[in-house]
């Protein structure tokens, strides 16, 4: 049968109407459904309780009924943009879980949502504040020297940064596609980000910090078709399936928790990232400290999404022979940016390897 006759009307045989004319009242009918999951939507997986706070920035530690096998403690960083529970979405769909799982003393930053007196917040405030006194913290309650890092996108760039300043406190660094070499231009957000379209300066002039409208609109535009179109045909086709209505709200949720960020903070990754690529060429000053990656001796794992809309795969590729370890790996995956997340299949076959691979580096019980 022709495609023509599928989708036209007139075209189309009196079974064929009536078997789309089922198929439009059968979604009518699971309306109740798809309100009621989406009214109870859950987000959050692995039960944790908020042992730190510092200003606007909390930690999670997670507790688990699994035996402890290891002394080194894990942290994970997520972006200044929305919130580190994509890291814990669902049962099913969380990465904390698995190192949870495994034995590791886990725990995960967030950062908060920045108000309008937070407009003047740096790196030098996120990374040797914030996250230096997390790292403290956790080593004072466990007492070990050092802690495994896990840093995810814009926050995989700052626990670079971090190792590389702080090297001493850091046992293993696992980044997550991590932005840290901004001297390949073809992908929109560099585009974007060009200081001839961009007046950083002036935008934040205006607006303080980063609008979390504006950033979440930039993001949908990076791809347009499969964010504003093809996500709601596949809603339409999948509304009486509940399993999948609870994977996308709760995806959703997420997507739709948007935060600023600091006005300072996103001048500085603007400017010295994106305009300049300070960091990749070791020019990069954080509180007067300049960051010299070959200080970074300890294990690397760099996990690279290779459909990464949001970051190419050339942007963290470079990371591992800019640092001085010796032991480092790249693993280059199937999946999105979200996708090494979220995806089933990185659930599957990326994160128990990721695991097996801290489990060896990181001490024992």
């Amino acid at each position: 049968m022709s495609t023509t006759s599928s989708f036209n009307p007139w075209f189309m045989s009196p079974d064929e109407m009536m078997g789309h004319w089922q198929t439009f009242l059968n979604k009518l009918t699971a309306m109740p459904k798809v309100a009621a999951v989406a009214k109870n939507v859950k987000v959050g997986a692995t039960p944790a309780k908020i042992v730190r706070r510092e200003d606007i920035v909390s930690l999670m530690q997670y507790e688990s009924d699994v035996e402890k096998r290891f002394e080194t403690p894990l942290l994970f960083v997520f972006a200044l943009v929305n919130r580190p529970y994509i890291l814990d979405l669902r049962p099913n769909k969380s990465v904390i879980a698995h190192f949870v799982n495994k034995g590791f003393d886990t725990y995960n930053l967030d950062w908060g949502v920045p108000q309008a007196g937070d407009r003047h917040l740096g790196l030098k405030d996120y990374v040797l504040r914030y996250l230096d006194n997390t790292v403290d913290y956790i080593r004072q309650q466990t007492g070990q020297d050092k802690i495994n890092l896990l840093g995810y996108c814009m926050g995989g760039t700052m626990t670079a940064i971090y190792a590389a300043l702080r090297p001493e406190k850091v046992k293993n660094l696992i980044l997550l596609t991590a932005p840290v070499d901004w001297s390949h231009k073809e992908n929109l957000l560099s585009l974007w980000c060009d200081e001839k379209y961009l007046d950083i300066d002036k935008m934040l002039d205006v607006y303080g910090n980063a609008p979390p409208q504006w950033l979440q609109g930039s993001f949908l535009m990076l791809k347009p078709v499969q964010n504003l179109v093809e996500k709601y045909v596949n809603f339409w086709e999948n509304m009486d399936n509940e399993k999948w209505l609870e994977d996308f709200f709760a995806m959703e949720t997420w997507l739709n928790d948007n935060i600023p960020v600091a006005g300072e903070v996103f001048r500085e990754f603007v400017k010295s990232m994106f305009q300049q690529n300070q960091l990749i060429k070791g020019e990069l000053n954080v509180g007067g400290e300049r960051v010299d990656l070959k200080q970074i001796t300890q294990p690397i794992l760099n996990l690279i999404a290779e459909n990464d809309h949001l970051v190419p795969p050339n942007q963290s590729l470079t990371f591992n022979n800019a640092v001085g370890s010796t032991d480092r790996k790249t693993i280059t995956f199937p999946a999105g940016h979200i996708g090494m997340a979220v995806g089933g299949k990185a659930h599957r076959d990326l994160w128990p390897e990721v695991c097996d691979w801290l489990a060896e580096r990181s001490d024992p019980v």
